[in-house]
């Protein structure tokens, strides 16, 4: 068990994402915050969420935290659901996702209609995203999440979105029943993972559980 005084956080990457792009967000919640990061990193391509949730499990009880947060974005914050619908007994702490298609993903459903690109999806994005999904966030520990409106990405495309969105999801996509807390701010779906401001909102709701007012 560790004893040192520091919060921990787990960053659980989306699609087509190896983890790494979490070091700016990384350090920026260590710099204003104190918490150590630590990036968990599975293959959504050939993995199924079974696999997936187990892997992170072992994962977080190899870090031996009395308390840890969570930090996923986009699929990375359904991995964090799933694991914790299969996992309930785990250490205290809050959650965040940055971008997760909480209920659906049109941009996800446009891509599969593309052989070329549905090929390289794998068997967690047609478990969780290919079909709207009625999820409610019963865990007994606070989950924020955060939206983007800066719509820039391919994904606005597939979906042809008429609404706001972060050019791959849409901001009603990301709304979760029984978050305690939701804010939409000005970046796009891979902007929000350096953006000064996501940081510091996601800190803000793993310190205090709730985002800020201005």
């Amino acid at each position: 068990m560790r004893e040192d005084t520091a919060e921990h956080v787990v960053y659980v990457h989306g699609l087509w994402m190896p983890g790494g792009e979490s070091l700016l967000l990384a350090h920026r919640l260590l710099r204003e915050f104190g918490f150590q990061v630590h990036a968990f990193s599975y293959s959504a391509t050939t993995w199924g969420m079974e696999e997936i949730t187990a892997s992170l499990q072992s994962f977080v009880r190899s870090l031996e935290l009395p308390a840890v947060h969570f930090v996923g974005h986009s699929l990375g914050g359904l991995v964090i659901y799933r694991f914790f619908e299969r996992y309930p007994q785990q250490s205290p702490g809050r959650v965040v996702f940055l971008g997760t298609p909480c209920l659906a993903s049109r941009a996800a459903e446009g891509a599969a209609r593309l052989r070329f690109v549905s090929t390289l999806m794998g068997p967690s994005v047609a478990d969780e995203l290919l079909r709207p999904r009625e999820r409610h966030w019963t865990f007994g520990r606070p989950l924020g999440i955060i939206a983007g409106n800066q719509s820039v990405g391919l994904g606005q495309f597939l979906a042809g979105f008429e609404e706001e969105c972060d050019g791959t999801v849409a901001v009603s996509e990301t709304r979760l029943p029984g978050a305690t807390d939701h804010i939409v701010l000005p970046v796009s779906h891979l902007g929000m993972l350096v953006s000064p401001r996501v940081a510091r909102e996601t800190g803000l709701f793993l310190a205090n559980g709730r985002f800020s007012l201005g």
